[in-house]
């Protein structure tokens, strides 16, 4: 018996509990209408909420059924549907025609919905958002652009074309470029060519190895030339008689090596486009439709162009172009008569994507050039060891390396103290330490703190770089 009683307090405790949660979702869902009182119903789109009447009424109308749908579930309940965006009037009547109340309805996009699809995609982001007539409002402090653009395409989904952005990116965003170019070219050239003369009376004769007259006419007059193209010539000779032989060797090796380093920083803001040009221009004669010449200017030197992106926290996203140009100088191009300049040219177009502070190598060349020659007297060149006073051998070697590392920080603007000038280490001199003491120029003090120590630096000794 002890057992029924226990089990029939269980059932009935647990019907209560059923009661009362369908009784509190029955009191979120309802909306009590009082007689003659304007107020405003949301009805979020998409959705349906039940409203309930104070008196029975006997007629509903809806003034735009586009944007709301009803129905009367009973004379005192009734259902609302949102349909479209919008704001318009819920009227009730009673059974003798009078009216009852207008209810202002407004049917907005279901932000709670998107909250809820905000936290779980955009975890963390203060985003606040808020309806305005038939659209979405945003607006808050994001952590990124990245995140900014997939918050308002998710708005995008709940109210196409009617999101306003009120947001903003926090953090730094602007970026500071520094490229450096790199450019090593070395060359070796040799060569060795023998002119062999003779003559006898008033007849004389001889061979040269380049078919070059003069040379031959230096090996017959024993002339060694003071003015020639290559850096060593040694002239042989002897005689029997009235016959004299003539031997010239001359000998050339050249090695060069040129360094070339440039290193332009620039900065600009998040999405941005910034140009740098460290060098000039040059006018170009160009034909014109009407037959005469214009004039049109190239940039020549190192150029820098790029448009930076801060995409998610320190990640940097870089569109830069880069070329480094210089003017050919054995260019004889002509133009209607005019000489043109030709560049030597060295260009770069890439993205990429690096964190603050990371540096990346977007180009790299290296070319290597090689020619020989050999040029003899047929036959007789082939002789072992003989046959060498009738060859000339040219040899040339050159080889060219170049390099391009970008490296991306994100900065903020500093106090102006903070900052040193190449110019804060020289002043002009004045009249007494010009003339008197012989001085060109004058040494000033300069601010204090980290960044001016390099024009603290005395360069009165021998400084630079050491190339071996």
């Amino acid at each position: 018996m002890k057992i029924v009683s226990c089990i029939s307090a269980t059932l009935l405790g647990l019907a209560l509990i059923i009661s009362s949660a369908s009784t509190a979702v029955q009191a979120e869902t309802l909306r009590v209408v009082k007689n003659g009182t304007a107020e405003t119903l949301d009805v979020p789109m998409n959705r349906a909420i039940v409203v309930e009447s104070e008196t029975p009424f006997a007629e509903l109308s809806i003034a735009n059924a586009g944007i709301a749908d009803i129905s009367s579930l009973s004379d005192r309940t009734i259902y609302v549907l949102g349909k479209a965006p919008g704001l318009t009037t819920l009227t009730l009547f009673d059974g003798a025609g009078n009216l009852l109340a207008n209810v202002r309805v407004r049917v907005s996009p279901d932000v709670f919905e998107f909250k809820e699809r905000l936290r779980q995609i955009l975890p963390g982001e203060p985003i606040e958002v808020r309806t305005a007539n038939d659209g979405i409002v945003l607006s808050g402090t994001i952590s990124s652009s990245a995140k900014l653009a997939r918050a308002l395409e998710l708005a995008e989904r709940y109210a196409p074309e009617r999101v306003s952005n009120l947001m903003s990116v926090g953090g730094v965003q602007q970026v500071m470029l520094k490229v450096r170019f790199a450019e090593m070219n070395r060359s070796v050239a040799k060569s060795l060519t023998a002119s062999l003369g003779f003559g006898g009376g008033d007849t004389t004769g001889g061979f040269n190895t380049l078919n070059n007259a003069g040379a031959l006419a230096n090996a017959l007059n024993n002339n060694i030339p003071i003015q020639q193209t290559n850096t060593g010539a040694i002239l042989f000779g002897f005689g029997a008689g009235s016959t004299q032989v003539r031997l010239l060797l001359e000998a050339l090796e050249t090695k060069g090596l040129a360094r070339t380093l440039a290193e332009p920083n620039l900065s600009a803001l998040s999405g941005q486009e910034a140009e740098f040009l460290a060098g000039g221009q040059v006018p170009i004669p160009v034909p014109a439709d009407d037959g005469n010449i214009a004039i049109e200017y190239r940039n020549f030197g190192v150029q820098v162009l790029f448009t930076p992106r801060v995409v998610d926290g320190d990640l940097i996203n870089l569109e830069l172009g880069t070329s480094v140009s210089t003017i050919d100088p054995n260019s004889n191009f002509s133009i209607a008569g005019n000489n043109v300049p030709t560049f030597i040219s060295r260009q770069t177009k890439t993205t990429v994507e690096l964190r603050d502070g990371e540096s990346f190598a977007i180009a790299g060349l290296i070319q290597d050039n090689f020619a020989d020659l050999n040029s003899q007297i047929p036959w007789v060149g082939d002789i072992p060891v003989l046959g060498a006073l009738f060859r000339s051998a040219e040899y040339q070697r050159q080889q060219s390396e170049l390099v391009v590392i970008v490296t991306a920080h994100l900065v903020s603007p500093t106090r102006g103290e903070a900052l040193a000038l190449p110019t804060d280490r020289v002043k002009p001199p004045s009249e007494f330490d010009l003339f008197l003491n012989g001085r060109t120029a004058r040494t000033t003090r300069v601010g204090s703190g980290a960044a001016s120590e390099v024009a603290k630096q005395d360069f009165g000794s021998s400084y630079g770089y050491i190339l071996e």
